[in-house]
């Protein structure tokens, strides 16, 4: 069996999930009676500080509901300079929602507030209005960075003065506070709407929430049924969060520590450099090609991803143990020894 580092999306249900499944209540959530999935949503609004949540398939759906919801076609939204929403939601901003994509300048993933000013769009004869600043925290292609409460603070003043929303693309939002000690309404006060997945290293097998205020989550339920995502009996799938959000969250730290233990390993090979990680993400820039790595490492068993010609991920999740963290030093040290290193 393969150790499995290519993403925290690839974690297997819980024995409590399967079981959580059996004895779900159900019933046809699109026609509002599903109680299970109910029960989810209540309980992630409840984490995230908001007044109401809605269960959708994917990470990709919720913040793709949240920025229809938020916009009119036409306005200027802007982005960190590396989201996930720009770089890995095939287009959507442009395709479902009209809205014009502007950047903000971000050291791993962390937005310079001061630079929010200098991107906003006043609208005019000439110029789209900005309505909508996103964030994202963790930040993925930064390799699992985490932005600091501080900074998020910041960030809302600045789009207070502007007037505009903050939509927080909190896929892994729950890493992101347990990093930082703190509770996830901690960050998510300073925002308006979020997202956040079931399905990484909260385990999941499908879904995410979205969360914000109870007129914002009546609207972008219809944006959820026109982009397909009204499931019906949705509590067999929303009982697994439930499990998700009541016993997987403490459990975050635990994939953190061991991400820190590989970081620590690779490092110590030759043709390798590790970005130091702060969550479960670990990006290693290495001087043969990524691919030659990956390669490689499939060889010994261990499967990972390329994120550039010369970089590749190692995430750390729920079913990567003690034993398979071993199992994966082994094979990097045999491959760095090899003629890679």
């Amino acid at each position: 069996m393969a150790v499995d580092l290519r993403s925290d999306t690839v974690t297997k249900p819980t024995p409590e999930m399967y079981a959580a499944m059996a004895r779900a209540d159900l019933g046809d959530d699109v026609l509002g009676h599903d109680p299970t999935t109910r029960q989810l949503e209540e309980l992630a609004a409840q984490a995230t500080g908001m007044e109401d949540a809605l269960f959708v398939p994917s990470g990709t759906m919720g913040n793709q509901v949240a920025l229809a919801t938020h916009t009119h076609p036409g306005d200027s939204v802007l982005f960190d300079d590396d989201a996930h929403m720009v770089y890995y939601e095939v287009g959507a901003p442009a395709i479902l929602s009209g809205v014009q994509a502007r950047t903000v300048p971000s050291t791993n993933g962390v937005i310079d507030s001061s630079k929010i000013e200098a991107r906003f769009l006043s609208k005019s004869e000439h110029t789209p209005g900005t309505t909508l600043l996103c964030m994202e925290n963790t930040h993925n292609r930064a390799g699992g960075t985490v932005t600091p409460v501080e900074v998020h603070r910041q960030c809302r003043q600045a789009a207070d003065r502007l007037g505009i929303r903050i939509h927080l693309d909190g896929a892994r939002v729950f890493n992101a506070a347990v990093a930082l000690g703190v509770r996830v309404t901690e960050i998510t006060r300073h925002v308006d709407t979020v997202s956040f997945c079931l399905s990484k290293g909260l385990c999941s097998p499908v879904g995410s929430v979205l969360c914000g205020p109870a007129d914002f989550i009546r609207e972008a339920r219809f944006w959820r049924k026109r982009l397909g995502g009204g499931l019906r009996q949705s509590g067999i799938l929303a009982a697994c969060g439930i499990v998700s959000l009541t016993r997987m969250v403490d459990r975050l730290a635990e994939d953190h520590l061991r991400t820190h233990k590989l970081a620590t390993a690779v490092s110590a090979l030759k043709g390798v450099s590790v970005v130091p990680p702060q969550t479960n993400i670990l990006m290693i820039d290495t001087v043969a090609p990524a691919s030659s790595w990956v390669d490689a490492l499939e060889k010994e068993g261990v499967w990972v991803v390329p994120t550039g010609s010369h970089r590749v991920r190692a995430v750390l999740h729920k079913d990567i143990g003690d034993l398979e963290l071993e199992e994966a030093l082994l094979a990097f040290h045999k491959v760095g020894h090899a003629s890679l290193g």
